[in-house]
């Protein structure tokens, strides 16, 4: 069973009295509204009234346009969608355009509503409404005001957007002009007005970082007011300014908890591009298994790896050719002459340290090394010769081949 719903109090009051009631309410706006303004400005000064291109204070006409669009359209049934100003949306986008929140414009809203029903009342008596359906008018000027603020919050919603919107484009274009590899024209007239325009002050340093995502629709990490932050790229980049200013490295790693990624190391500012390959390299050892993931890591932290992994190729081609003698032995054999070599050259010690660092007894440390010795040859004399091996021997432990110290 369908049950009806209630009659409206207003429907039933005569159309010539709504008629009557709409007439004398119209007749008062322009009187009411400047009332209402006035009153408005008494308990809310800090107000600024903009003029519209008539000069007219836009309050005033908002105020004036939505008393009567709230009184036509109780002649229109109540089927008609009640109409709200545009200007209301604008006064939303000035809030937003101020730094304002939208708290106290409801506030005046409200207090305009609250004057607003007391002349109307004072009409409907005039005409004769009953009380029932004045009621009915007074809960439908609140759900009017609802309207309003909507709009309101439209308006200023549309402009938050704007602004975040114009303020991103600013910083990709910032971000792309000081990683470029090549800097064309006059860089620093370039950089100067970019970073004006974004209200970015220029610092003598940056560092720049390479993120990789935890997840396709991972928040952007919260780090902070001056951080240069692109999140459009498949890897995120952000350039730090004064990245070793006092709290910064600590707010960093908290804003990008959960997070993977690599800092590159501290550059003069024109040179962020530097920086930026450095986090990138990081990155694809990351990415191979070479470095830790799991936290956004400094490149100056892990220089070793840096300098030894990434030119594979040239590293490989040197360890064939320094390493042919383990060719002869047997892989167990060859991996331990190989991790005996390294802590010699690491120590330059006797074989008592060299024993302590890999855990094994002296006298197998002095066999090992006179297994070297008649392998290498006068090659581990040579200063050169030395270097090349240990540069060899530590990528292939940075690579996992062979046990890092004390394991």
């Amino acid at each position: 069973m369908t049950v009806a719903a209630p009659r409206s109090a207003w429907q039933d009051v005569p159309r010539a009295q709504v008629r009557r009631f709409s007439a004398l309410a119209l007749a008062e706006v322009p009187e009411l509204a400047d009332d209402i303004l006035r009153q408005i400005r008494r308990e809310f000064p800090q107000l600024t009234l903009v003029p519209d291109e008539s000069g007219e204070p836009m309050a005033l006409v908002g105020i004036r346009h939505a008393i009567e669009q709230f009184v036509r359209q109780l002649t229109t049934g109540p089927d008609r969608p009640p109409a709200h100003p545009p200007v209301f949306q604008e006064f939303g986008r000035g809030q937003m355009a101020h730094g304002r929140s939208l708290d106290s414009l409801q506030a005046i809203y409200r207090l305009g509503v609250k004057l607003a029903w007391r002349r109307l009342a004072e009409i409907g008596g005039q005409a004769g409404i009953p009380a029932p359906a004045m009621y009915e008018l007074a809960e439908s000027g609140f759900d009017y005001l609802d309207g309003l603020v909507a709009e309101t919050m439209r308006g200023y919603a549309e402009a938050v957007a704007r602004q975040t919107g114009e303020r991103l484009r600013l910083q990709r274009r910032l971000l792309d002009l000081l990683l470029a590899t090549h800097h064309r024209g006059d860089f620093a007239d370039a950089l100067a007005e970019h970073a004006a325009r974004l209200g970015w002050p220029l610092p003598a340093y940056v560092a720049v970082g390479v993120l990789l995502r935890p997840a396709r629709e991972a928040v952007a990490p919260a780090v902070g007011h001056g951080v240069l932050l692109d999140m459009e790229c498949e890897q995120p980049r952000m350039i730090v300014p004064d990245p070793d200013a006092a709290g910064r490295p600590d707010l960093l790693r908290r804003a990008t908890a959960g997070w993977s990624g690599a800092m590159g190391p501290p550059v003069p500012l024109a040179e962020a591009a530097k920086s930026l390959r450095w986090a990138g390299a990081a990155v694809r050892l990351m990415e191979l298994g070479q470095l830790p993931s799991g936290a956004v890591l400094h490149c100056t932290e892990h220089t070793e790896a840096l300098v030894l992994l990434p030119p594979a190729e040239l590293i490989e081609d040197l360890a064939r050719r320094r390493l042919a003698p383990l060719l002869h032995c047997g892989p167990t054999q060859g991996r331990r002459l190989a991790e005996t070599l390294l802590a010699w050259l690491e120590t330059r010690g006797g074989a008592p340290e060299i024993a302590a660092r890999l855990g094994v007894h002296p006298q197998t440390v002095r066999y090992r090394l006179r297994q070297i010795r008649e392998l290498w040859g006068d090659e581990v004399d040579d200063p050169d010769r030395r270097f090349e091996l240990e540069l060899v021997l530590r990528a292939r432990r940075l690579r996992g081949e062979l046990p890092a110290p004390g394991r």
